[in-house]
């Protein structure tokens, strides 16, 4: 099997053992993570505006 099957495969185990013993944990965590994710993006995109600014 292919080392990035094995690992997707190990992922999706975890996260649906994750969501049937601690389901209200893993929609705060993903909560959480989405949060931070779109807080990163807005910072990406505020330093590219910045930057193509300083260069006009």
């Amino acid at each position: 099997m292919d080392t990035k099957k094995l690992i997707g495969v190990v992922v999706i185990v975890f996260l649906g053992f994750w969501m049937f013993t601690d389901p209200n944990g893993l929609a705060v965590s993903a909560k959480s993570a989405g949060s931070e994710a779109w807080s990163l993006t807005e910072q990406a995109f505020r330093g590219v505006i910045d930057f193509l600014g300083a260069l006009g």
